[in-house]
């Protein structure tokens, strides 16, 4: 039983991770290319929850309120870069952090307006409910198992689409010399346009895989933003492999911390001092790795390669 446990944990850290992954990822690309500071990325992850479940309640079909949800968010966040980030590029960094914290207000406020304050609640649809049967007495939720494989498969066209296709070269070179490829004639305008755009909507298709899960409401970006720059610090600023790594690290760490470090401190600790401490350790877990990371890699796992 505790085996089956912890391979349950195990997968729940997984699942966790790769929704990490799906917002560092897109943050990674906007910081490493356009070397802007955005830290209204996980306004995008709310924006994606909210019109996904939005629109599967008005249509009531599951994939249009997804396909709806992912082209509404990519065009919040290019509406967003061009009104509001392009003037900010060749700022300094805390002018980015000050204009993007703008946002996230300005995003906590709209949806307000929109929806409420109130918490609302997604649903899935009857096909994607149940368990599968992985080996034995294991079973796991098709739905958050088909967040793994959603995850996953983006990871990979991420990969392919930066390292064997000519806007992945022009993404790289962008990267590292932003300057000579527009000297070459390349519209980098549009580039980090197209960057920025593609990022939101990966944020917004974490955003909308996950209302199923928690509680769609307002300011749920926050919630998630700081575990997400864990993840980046620990992979490497603008590295794609990097938020890959830190993301499954940091799911994995958070999930299964949570899980059993108080029953671990139980076997040592009374229950009272296990009770109060376990929780609190746990909390803590991911940045205490990102300080012992840090400690000897202060790049990062995967500094800096695209």
């Amino acid at each position: 039983m505790n085996l089956i446990l912890f391979a349950e944990q195990a997968l729940n850290g997984l699942q966790f991770g790769v929704m990490l992954f799906l917002l560092a990822a897109g943050l990674t690309l906007v910081f490493g290319i356009m070397n802007l500071v955005n830290l209204a990325h996980g306004s995008f992850y709310m924006v994606g929850a909210y019109l996904a479940t939005y629109f599967y309640q008005l249509t009531g079909s599951y994939l249009l309120g997804v396909l709806l949800g992912l082209a509404g968010t990519l065009a919040v966040g290019v509406a967003v870069e061009f009104v509001a980030l392009r003037t900010l590029y060749e700022r300094e960094h805390l002018d980015q952090v000050l204009a993007t914290f703008g946002l996230i207000l300005f995003f906590n406020e709209l949806i307000a307006i929109l929806w409420g304050r109130n918490a609302i609640y997604s649903t899935i649809p009857e096909y994607l409910t149940g368990h599968v049967n992985i080996a034995g007495d294991l079973t796991y939720p098709l739905y958050r198992l088909m967040i793994i494989g959603v995850g996953l498969a983006v990871a990979l066209l991420l990969w392919f689409v930066v390292s064997r296709t000519r806007l992945g070269m022009l993404i790289r070179a962008g990267a590292s010399n932003r300057a000579m490829v527009a000297a070459l004639g390349v519209n980098i305008s549009l580039l980090y346009t197209v960057v920025f755009g593609f990022g939101a909507a990966l944020a917004g298709l974490a955003g909308l895989l996950a209302g199923p899960i928690y509680a769609v409401q307002p300011g749920m970006g926050e919630l998630i933003l700081i575990e997400v720059l864990v993840v980046i610090v620990i992979g490497g600023i603008g590295s794609i492999r990097g938020a890959l790594a830190g993301a499954l690290i940091v799911g994995m760490v958070d999930t299964l911390g949570r899980a059993f470090l108080k029953p671990a401190l139980a076997t040592v600790l009374s229950p009272a001092a296990a009770q109060a401490a376990g929780p609190a350790l746990a909390s803590m877990l991911i940045y205490l790795l990102m300080a012992a990371v840090l400690a000897f890699k202060p790049q990062g796992l995967f500094p800096a390669r695209l």
